[in-house]
């Protein structure tokens, strides 16, 4: 028996060599996918660094164009369209605004319809010359054409109802009665109107003059609101002599 166990002394037990080939190859396979998901990360974080480059890039050019260039670049588009469409109807030998309207829907119409109904039509003015032209678009849309009497008169005036250079007709002519009756009543009705406006005045000239400079005004309008019929009395002893 100590024999056999100084001979197992001797002979130390030996590793399984296909147990230790296994775990080579398990081992480099671990270290191949290690590597492929490395080169894999990087590779997206790549990618990833490429696409922000370009969404930075994108956002800086948009932040250097103009505040309405989305919409200017659909009016352009819309226009360069318009201008194809137009080039191909006249290649056609078609109308291009009988086509356009052949396109439009009912709803379209209707809807553009009440879009001009809710627009104001207004403008308004910004000078003195843009207030005259107003009101002579007033006056000539208010004239309602005798055509009897227009007749009559180029009847009456014959060649000469065209002037020429070489016409003589100029100050010939003597208006109607009726003509200076709706000419007085229009004036009249002018003045009428223009009594009715008032401008806003910043100062009344019919006030007292209580103050020196405008904050002084401004100040004494403050406390006039809020102590004024607190001292009201005092004021007018003042005013009288008779204060004590």
């Amino acid at each position: 028996m100590a024999a056999v166990c100084e001979v197992s002394k001797e002979r130390p037990i030996q590793d399984n060599p296909c147990s230790s080939g296994e775990a080579r190859i398990s081992a480099a396979q671990k270290r191949e996918e290690r590597l492929k998901r490395f080169r894999d990360l990087h590779l997206k974080r790549s990618e990833s660094r490429k696409l922000n480059h370009q969404a930075v890039a994108e956002e800086d050019r948009i932040l250097k164009l103009p505040t309405n260039w989305e919409s200017k670049k659909t009016r352009l588009e819309w226009e360069l369209k318009v201008e194809e469409k137009k080039k191909e109807c006249l290649e056609k030998g078609e109308d291009y605004e009988r086509v356009k309207l052949l396109e439009i829907s009912a709803d379209d119409a209707e809807r553009w319809e009440r879009k001009k109904k809710k627009k104001n039509s207004d403008p308004g003015f910004s000078d003195f010359a843009a207030a005259q032209f107003r009101q002579y678009q007033r006056l000539v849309k208010q004239i309602k054409p005798d055509m009897e009497e227009y007749q009559k008169q180029k009847d009456d005036a014959g060649e000469e109802f065209y002037a020429t250079a070489n016409s003589l007709m100029h100050g010939n002519h003597v208006p109607s009665k009726a003509g200076v009756d709706r000419l007085v009543a229009d004036v009249e009705k002018q003045i009428e109107k223009r009594a009715k406006y008032s401008r806003r005045r910043r100062y009344n000239d019919d006030a007292d003059i209580d103050y020196i400079n405008e904050r002084n005004a401004n100040f004494n309008k403050k406390a006039e609101r809020f102590y004024g019929k607190y001292t009201a009395e005092i004021k007018q002893n003042l005013e009288r002599g008779t204060a004590v």
